[in-house]
């Protein structure tokens, strides 16, 4: 009920990823219909549902400048849940979040100051700046912005042939 669902428009312009559950949901109501199936279904007491790999909504929603709240998640989503640092890829229970600029230096918690980061390397860096330490940033950081969500969804849709034709590749 996890797997991620490619929401469109009702233009077809993608907009959003959510679970299974909450695409079930918005089928159910009537607000979306699919547009791609998986080979799975869902199972109620009276009914088996196949579940969407791609819903579209039937009535257009303007979706105004997307920003996203800076959290953990996000961050870490935005990173691709790789250290800044090593560059490895790690779960995101063994990864941080590090102020580039340290907040003992008047560092931010911001869009711009915070990437995600190994323990290993967070512990070496330390109260410093990354060139104190040593290191350097793998990407500068940057607010998450429309165009990074289209990356992810694109980066999520190499998983599922059918997102393809909805994601311009």
């Amino acid at each position: 009920m996890q797997e991620p669902v490619l929401v469109l428009n009702a233009t077809y312009e993608p907009i959003n990823v959510t679970a299974v559950r909450r695409a079930m949901v918005l089928l159910l109501k009537g607000v979306a219909q699919a547009e791609e199936m998986h080979s799975s279904e869902v199972h109620s007491a009276a009914h088996a549902h196949r579940v969407p790999s791609v819903i579209r909504l039937l009535a257009y929603r303007h979706i105004p400048q997307q920003s996203r709240a800076l959290s953990r998640k996000n961050i870490l989503l935005r990173d691709r849940n790789t250290c800044q640092f090593c560059g490895r890829i790690f779960p995101s229970s063994e990864l941080t979040l590090d102020h580039v600029v340290p907040r003992s230096r008047g560092g931010r918690s911001s869009w711009e100051n915070l990437v995600a980061c190994c323990y290993r390397c967070n512990n070496s860096k330390g109260d410093r700046t990354p060139e104190e330490a040593g290191f350097k940033l793998a990407r500068r950081p940057r607010p998450f912005t429309l165009h990074t969500s289209r990356q992810l969804m694109r980066l999520i849709g190499h998983r599922d042939e059918r997102w393809r034709k909805y994601l311009f590749y």
